[in-house]
């Protein structure tokens, strides 16, 4: 299982890649491994700010749908592209081309109530 170390992570199994003052967000390899083959994916927030821990979407696979989560809060600046065509791109490359958003973070401490990667493997395992 791949758990890239410059990563944090949730209790709910989504990563966030700070990038100065924004982040993006993806779910962990686990989920998209978990949910199986995913077939779509429903972000209907972009430009609102949201809480930590507020749905800003849902992914659907084949046998399931769930709610993602905000791992800090923010202002939803950008979704994925790519997800409208190709959702199964999070299955395939969940830490790259399968990121969900981009946001503009409004309380970036935040960002240390995260897991670190062995904190999350630890949960995984």
């Amino acid at each position: 299982m791949n758990i890239p170390k410059e990563l944090k992570y949730t209790k709910d199994h989504e990563w966030l890649r700070v990038d100065g003052g924004f982040a993006y967000v993806g779910v962990t390899e686990f989920a998209s491994t978990e949910l199986g083959d995913i077939v779509f994916v429903e972000i209907e927030t972009v430009g609102e700010t949201l809480n930590k821990e507020e749905v800003f979407g849902t992914i659907e696979a084949v046998k399931t749908v769930s709610d993602m989560f905000m791992p800090v809060s923010g202002e939803i600046v950008e979704k994925n592209p790519a997800l409208e065509n190709t959702p199964d791109i999070v299955n395939k490359d969940p830490y790259g081309e399968g990121w969900m958003i981009k946001l503009k973070m409004t309380n970036p401490a935040e960002v240390n109530e995260l897991h670190d990667a062995d904190a999350y493997a630890g949960l995984i395992h």
